[in-house]
């Protein structure tokens, strides 16, 4: 089992940064990726960024490129999600999830993903 936990989320204005963070506890050991993942009101989840637990290699949907980073730090299993340059249409829930499935190459589905967190608002206003 893991569990995951995010923090951060809150209301910005347009333009301006906000991080998130997803601390992780359990079998963290087994997991090989992370992702962070939105849901805006009447919309589908939708894929935000990704990274590779041991290489650090790093995803992202072309709607974030640019201006999100994600990023790990291992010592304290923790994953975070950098956002810049926001914009009202970021406004959703955002969610962190854990993949402890082997030989997976896909990054953006969600069903590749067998933990979440509860999820984090993000409110950017205009």
């Amino acid at each position: 089992q893991v569990q995951l936990v995010e923090s951060g989320g809150g209301l910005v204005q347009a333009g301006g940064s906000l991080s998130v963070s997803c601390a992780t506890s359990g079998r963290t050991f087994s997991t090989y990726a992370m992702g962070w993942f939105r849901q805006a009101p009447g919309k589908e989840r939708e894929f935000v960024a990704a990274i590779r637990w041991s290489s650090g290699t790093t995803y992202y949907a072309d709607s974030v490129k640019g201006r999100f980073t994600i990023s790990r730090d291992n010592a304290k299993n923790t994953v975070y999600l950098q956002m810049n340059s926001l914009k009202p249409e970021d406004t959703a829930v955002y969610y962190c999830a854990a993949r402890t499935i082997p030989y997976v190459s896909t990054y953006d589905s969600r069903t590749t993903y067998n933990y979440w967190g509860q999820g984090t608002q993000v409110t950017v206003s205009s």
